[in-house]
């Protein structure tokens, strides 16, 4: 084995650097309350925009910031079903012609609807 080669080390799962003459950025301590009584702090930049809410570290529940205001309510959009996408791109008028015209086409038998198009067998 060669002499260069390090022996009782896993290279790359350990830094060999240390934090000496590293200058850290500016930091704050801000604190969280948690709904089921945990108190915790968390650091931040000073430029960074403190978020409200924060996951506590205990059990995960979404802790308040202390001395903060509340998070502000996000606005639920009401759900738009098929028919109010249809109403959007055509009008009732329209709706009445296109319709008119389908049973218009399945009543003079221009669709064979008792023929499954996906039924490819030849009959023998």
């Amino acid at each position: 084995m060669s002499e260069r080669a390090l022996r009782g080390t896993r290279l790359g799962a350990t830094s060999y650097e240390t934090d000496r003459g590293i200058d850290l950025a500016p930091r704050r301590t801000v604190e969280y309350d948690c709904p089921r009584g945990h108190r915790f702090e968390m650091p931040f930049s000073v430029e960074a925009e403190i978020p409200s809410t924060w996951e506590c570290r205990s059990c995960g529940a979404v802790a308040q910031l202390v001395d903060g205001a509340p998070p502000e309510e996000k606005k639920n959009k009401a759900t738009r079903t098929h028919w109010d996408m249809l109403m959007e791109r055509r009008t009732r008028e329209e709706l009445e012609e296109v319709l008119a015209e389908r049973l218009a086409v399945l009543r003079s038998g221009g669709i064979n609807l008792h023929h499954d198009p996906r039924d490819n067998r030849k009959s023998a």
